[in-house]
């Protein structure tokens, strides 16, 4: 005998998909994120990294795993733009 307490509806498999999406950052999304933050903003990498971070309630620590290739270079060149790494420094980024 089976017997139904609740009538609940099932939401639609894409609907949590996409709210997963929303929800979960990926490394394609944050990359394609922070780009468009820095292109509206003028931001340079680091500035809109943090922002992002802000604006998401993401912990500035966590971003790290966010972080493509890519976007690690663009990082870098930056950090080397404003001094906080020597041009020649074979130094590694704490990310």
């Amino acid at each position: 005998m089976f017997v139904t307490l609740f009538n609940i509806e099932m939401p639609d498999p894409k609907q949590i998909s996409e709210a997963i999406s929303q929800k979960f950052v990926s490394k394609e999304k944050f990359a394609e994120d922070i780009e468009k933050l820095v292109l509206s903003t003028k931001m340079n990498y680091i500035d809109a990294i943090v922002q992002y971070c802000e604006d998401n309630e993401i912990e500035i620590e966590s971003v790290g795993k966010l972080i493509s290739k890519p976007l690690k270079e663009k990082i870098r060149y930056v950090a080397t733009e404003l001094n906080y790494m020597k041009k020649t420094s074979k130094g590694k980024l704490p990310l």
